[in-house]
């Protein structure tokens, strides 16, 4: 069964977040064209994501020095743990949606947290003579993100991040098929807000039935 993991990364939901309704109409969407797929839903601000901190550092030094898990302190163990379960779900999965606003150019800060929680070497890539190799070459994903300004062309389009960032990750892991879908402008000229949206929500509908 194909396994498609719903990322969100906004603390509002879909009647107050441009990029949340644009996601929701999508993966509706999806769900009623591929209703034997399992589709999981990762609300990154009601999960519990770890960041990369000291206990962490310390449960990788002592599990790497060949000592086990159970030595671990509780902290130690709650924090890598989560980490690895949150990774073996990543991989888990075939296809990966990913839905942010943008802020401050880039996305969400728990989106990072969660990215270098499965950024684990051997696990979503691996290091070679020849340098890094991603490792998950049968995966597609697609980044849903809204931005109030027009970042996809023109003077600002350098400025933006989030979707960068997630297009060299992507990359990283050796994802063949990245795509982003984007609803932009809306803040910029507020008087074409809802048309901006009700445009990007049929493109999230019609992308559902080939994704």
């Amino acid at each position: 069964m194909t396994k498609v993991l719903y990322i969100t990364a906004h603390p509002h939901d879909d009647t107050q977040s441009y990029s949340m309704a644009v996601g929701k109409a999508f993966i509706d969407t999806y769900k009623q064209v591929h209703p034997d797929h399992e589709v999981i839903h990762l609300d990154l601000y009601k999960e519990y994501i770890p960041e990369i901190d000291v206990d962490v550092f310390s449960g990788w030094g002592k599990l790497r020095s060949g000592k086990s898990f159970e030595e671990l302190s509780d902290e130690e163990k709650a924090k890598v743990g989560r980490m690895n379960e949150l990774c073996e779900q990543f991989i888990s999965a075939d296809k990966y949606v990913f839905v942010t606003p943008m802020w401050n150019f880039s996305f969400p800060p728990v989106l990072k947290a969660y990215i270098d929680a499965v950024a684990v070497a051997g696990k979503t890539f691996k290091y070679t003579e020849q340098g890094p190799v991603g490792l998950l070459t049968d995966k597609k994903a697609l980044h849903i993100q809204a931005r109030g300004g027009f970042y996809s062309e023109g003077p600002a389009a350098e400025m933006e991040m989030g979707h960068r960032y997630l297009s060299v990750i992507m990359q990283f892991f050796g994802v063949p098929s990245f795509e982003g879908l984007f609803v932009e402008g809306h803040a910029a000229v507020p008087e074409k807000a809802e048309e901006i949206k009700a445009n990007a929500i049929a493109r999230a509908k019609d992308l559902a039935h080939t994704f």
